[in-house]
């Protein structure tokens, strides 16, 4: 069954050329990451419209069973644990059909950036290297990749040369920095161009983070004329 998602959107201040979709993470919902939109600013040409989508409300296994948004049930962290494979592959068909709508009002996917924070980067991640169109690019904060077993089998071509930016927090006791670490480097072993960088930090972004984030949506989202 599908799902729709709404969404919290900021437009530029001109036609819009590019688009962030950028997923939440868990428990909280699209407007926590709307201020980025200003506070990475990246100026004229960009036209970037910043997608900001509110995941559904389902009970969390790790939370004690209890509904909050949530990409996916999470029934827990250490190596080996079972993941929601159902629930991963229904938020990864609604995120590819808000691609999919950017498209059809006129932006391609090559301009398009699949980004998120926590299990919203792993969404993110997971989404992203399975599209079948070249995208401009995938950001994950705080995030890992999850079903890694099979990406191998999953991951589409079309974003086999797509650029990854990964940041993980060094002091992160909710997805501890092993896990991004682990990703990082399965991308790395396939062939994926990843940018990681980490921070003295917990569960959180920083300044730091935020400036080397705009470097590099400036990069994978050159200006247009």
């Amino acid at each position: 069954m599908s799902v729709t998602l709404e969404t919290v959107e900021v437009e530029p201040g001109s036609a819009a050329n590019a688009a962030v979709v950028l997923m939440h993470g868990l428990g909280a919902d699209g407007h926590d990451f709307e201020p980025v939109a200003s506070e990475l600013s990246l100026g004229p040409g960009r036209g970037v419209r910043w997608v900001f989508p509110h995941a559904p409300v389902r009970p969390v296994t790790i939370n004690r069973g209890v509904r909050m948004r949530a990409w996916y049930d999470i029934l827990g962290f250490e190596r080996g644990a079972e993941e929601d494979a159902e629930g991963i592959r229904a938020s990864a068909a609604a995120i590819s059909a808000l691609v999919l709508r950017e498209k059809q009002r006129g932006i391609p996917a090559e301009r398009i950036v699949l980004a998120g924070f926590s299990q919203g980067g792993a969404l993110a991640l997971h989404t992203g290297l399975r599209q079948a169109e070249r995208l401009a690019g995938v950001m994950a904060l705080s995030a890992y990749l999850p079903l890694a077993t099979t990406l191998a089998s999953e991951a589409h071509p079309a974003n086999a040369a797509t650029g990854v930016f990964m940041a993980h927090g060094t002091w992160d006791n909710v997805v501890p920095l092993a896990l991004g670490e682990r990703s990082r480097d399965l991308l790395q072993a396939r062939g994926y161009d990843v940018e990681w960088h980490t921070y003295p930090l917990a569960h959180s972004v920083c300044a730091e983070e935020i400036a080397q984030m705009r470097d590099w949506l400036l990069r994978v989202l050159p200006a247009r004329a």
